[in-house]
């Protein structure tokens, strides 16, 4: 089984982000870059998978400016065996994600396509669906199991009131929860040997994919608002605030 997977560079998920002066966007130039979590969660369980004898090669993908050969060593060091950079200075909106990807999956014929199930800095949660769509494979997202059964793959994945099992045949699109495992520790000898593997880099134009922003950016707002908090102490006096607020 050979295992395609993600790896966006997005901002590190400790780092507080802030807003522009001009509310024109968030300011991250100088803030530090990691691997998103959740492709993290994708590349553990391929890993996983591989140490297990049942996948015999694991490519990771980031879609992005130079900077995000740095991100694919880091995946690298987790277990990938290669990696794909494809490399444009654009902001690519999750439509044209899962069209490059499309590009890159009937390139290499992955058996199997394991995402996050969304980056952390657009929190769009888009990329595998339409990807699945796209073509035409089987999906389950969200999930927060794994096993392989009789050739097919058996998922659990969180729903709004629980979870749900479901099981899918290969080719598949996986988009992976943080619930799924806990991501290991890398090691110096892991980044090291990282050095040594094989990026290759791709460029956007190179794949006669249309790239038009469908969407655009107005204004960003700090999302801290303080607000007064007030405590009561009985059901009668909520309801005798909410009459005179006119909410009921």
């Amino acid at each position: 089984m050979r295992i395609l997977v993600g790896a966006k560079r997005v901002v590190d998920a400790n780092v507080k982000v802030r807003v522009k002066a001009d509310n024109s966007n968030v300011d991250i130039e100088h803030s530090k870059m990691s691997l998103n979590p959740f492709d993290e969660n994708a590349i553990e369980e391929a890993s996983k998978l591989k140490e297990a004898g049942i996948a015999t090669e694991i490519i990771a993908v980031s879609i992005g400016n130079a900077k995000c050969i740095d991100t694919l060593r880091t995946a690298l060091a987790r277990g990938c065996d290669r990696a794909i950079l494809v490399e444009t200075n654009e902001v690519i909106e999750p439509l044209f994600v899962a069209k490059i990807f499309k590009e890159i999956v009937l390139k290499e014929k992955p058996d199997l396509i394991l995402l996050g199930k969304q980056a952390i800095d657009d929190d769009a949660n888009q990329v595998g669906q339409m990807l699945a769509g796209m073509l035409d494979y089987p999906q389950s997202t969200f999930i927060s199991s794994l096993e392989i059964i009789d050739g097919k793959i058996r998922t659990v994945r969180e729903i709004d009131n629980g979870t749900e099992t479901l099981e899918v045949t290969l080719p598949a699109v996986l988009t992976a929860d943080l619930y799924l495992n806990e991501p290991r520790f890398i090691k110096l000898p892991q980044l090291m040997l990282a050095k040594k593997k094989i990026i290759e880099t791709i460029q956007l134009t190179d794949l006669n994919i249309e790239q038009r922003p469908t969407t655009r950016l107005l204004k960003a707002v700090d999302g801290e608002i303080k607000k007064k908090c007030t405590f009561i102490d009985s059901v009668d006096e909520l309801v005798d605030i909410l009459k005179v607020n006119k909410v009921i």
